[in-house]
């Protein structure tokens, strides 16, 4: 299935206060999530900005229990729930984006519900355009929020969590 692209650019900006708030948003994304696979969220920040905070919050509430793991010596680390397969991939130590044709990532993206990416501007051209951008930066009272999209799929998952988040 072929996803149009919208002219128009959906954007939405969260002041949160402390690691609960943004751990409950990343929660909000996970239950909005729309039932459609391969989507793909790029989280771009600093370095301890928030990345792997929002994807723990994210994939503990799709229903993983255990400790979710930062994927930045492995890369990639998978997550098969019931019902829902995310993919989290952290590329800050990729040196190369060919590296990612070597690790089969596109059949990895190909076959997951999710894909949670950190740095993904270090994978280039290599990686499929996101559903939605996630920037995150510190900021006087906590941590800042950009989110972004300019696809239809989703725009339509930023305004369910719009309608459906507080602070």
């Amino acid at each position: 299935m072929t996803e149009r692209t919208s002219t128009r650019l959906s954007e939405l900006n969260f002041d949160l206060a402390d690691e609960p708030q943004s751990i409950k948003l990343a929660r909000c994304f996970a239950e909005q999530r729309p039932q459609q696979p391969s989507l793909v969220v790029y989280l771009k920040g600093d370095l301890g900005a928030g990345k792997t905070t929002f994807c723990r919050g994210f994939i503990q509430a799709s229903g993983h229990d255990g400790k979710v793991k930062s994927p930045t010596y492995t890369l990639i680390e998978p997550y098969d729930l019931d019902g829902i397969n995310i993919i989290h991939m952290d590329l800050y130590r990729l040196s190369d984006a060919e590296e990612l044709e070597h690790l089969g990532v596109d059949e990895l993206i190909q076959h997951a519900d999710v894909c949670l990416i950190e740095w993904p501007e270090r994978g280039a051209d290599r990686l499929p355009a996101a559903t939605i951008a996630i920037s995150i930066k510190h900021c006087s009272i906590g941590r800042q929020l950009h989110v972004e999209s300019h696809r239809e799929i989703g725009i339509s998952w930023l305004q369910a969590v719009q309608s459906h988040f507080s602070a």
